[in-house]
């Protein structure tokens, strides 16, 4: 008679446990490479030219570089750019609410080609929608007549640069809060309704809470792209000082009147800028992590 032969109980592979943990003991010189590029990279890229930046503005003494803050020219740009962004971010940031909710919260005829037309800024160059503002609002443009009819100025005075920069920077709130309420669902809102609260009550005491620090999110991204946007507003503002530029334009005219000091000192401001939003963002992500 032939031998039964009993089929092994000995596991083919071994404990994926412990392949993953040697997937992850990779070599010590491997670790110290790649940790030592991505610190160059950080230096070369972020921190020597804010270094730069702030050598080159107090190069001639502190002196030199609060006059050239506080300049005409320059105190004009800086309430340019606060009151583009004190107009752009609000109006953002109720568009994103708004989109959000009718995107997540509705099934509608269009909806995919909302959602296409949100990412539109993100795939056209800044300069390009100046351009099609000036074709729209210009002297010659298809609305120009019109508005030349009224005295209205949009191209070349601070109602074009507003529009330039809300067409930037419009899907920065709505891009962080559709993937966020997506995913939440709308069960509590709905078991807020059953209970008798209102359509204001629920968004207040339930959706809102839930989404702060996404929106949080938005609305400093939002800020930090209207502070720093060049491109779109380089086309409409006709750079007119003391008038309709703002600061990154003004750093651009200073540098090329040669005043060293004066673009430096009007750049570490923008500098000063991203360092903020940088600590804030990582603080937002720290908080939207523990959520």
């Amino acid at each position: 008679m032939h031998a039964i032969v009993q089929p092994s109980t000995k596991p083919l592979t071994s404990n994926p446990s412990t392949t993953i943990r040697s997937a992850l003991q990779e070599p010590l010189w491997l670790k110290i490479t790649l940790i030592a590029i991505a610190l160059g990279f950080i230096f070369l890229f972020l921190c020597l030219p804010l270094l730069i930046v702030l050598f080159h503005a107090f190069a001639k003494g502190v002196g030199a570089y609060w006059e050239a803050i506080l300049q005409p020219d320059t105190l004009a740009a800086i309430k340019l750019t606060l009151l583009t962004a004190l107009v752009t971010v609000p109006a953002n940031t109720l568009f994103g609410i708004a989109a959000a909710w009718a995107i997540t919260r509705f099934e509608f005829r269009g909806k995919s080609l909302l959602t296409t037309l949100i990412d539109l800024p993100f795939s056209v160059s800044p300069v390009i929608s100046g351009v099609i503002f000036v074709l729209l609002f210009g002297m010659q443009g298809y609305f120009g007549e019109w508005l030349r009819d009224h005295d209205i100025k949009i191209v070349f005075a601070i109602p074009g640069i507003i529009l330039a920069t809300l067409f930037v920077t419009f899907p920065f709130v709505a891009r962080q809060l559709i993937p966020l309420m997506q995913e939440m669902g709308n069960e509590e809102e709905e078991a807020a309704l059953s209970l008798g609260a209102s359509s204001w009550k629920m968004f207040f005491k339930v959706t809102l809470p839930n989404i702060k620090w996404a929106l949080l999110y938005g609305v400093l991204l939002c800020n930090a792209r209207a502070m720093g946007e060049f491109g779109a507003v380089s086309v409409v503002s006709g750079h007119i000082r003391g008038l309709t530029n703002t600061l990154p334009l003004h750093v651009e005219v200073s540098y090329n009147d040669y005043q060293t000091v004066g673009a430096f000192a009007s750049a570490s401001i923008l500098a000063g800028l991203a360092v903020v939003t940088l600590v804030l963002k990582t603080l937002l992500e720290w908080k939207q992590g523990n959520r």
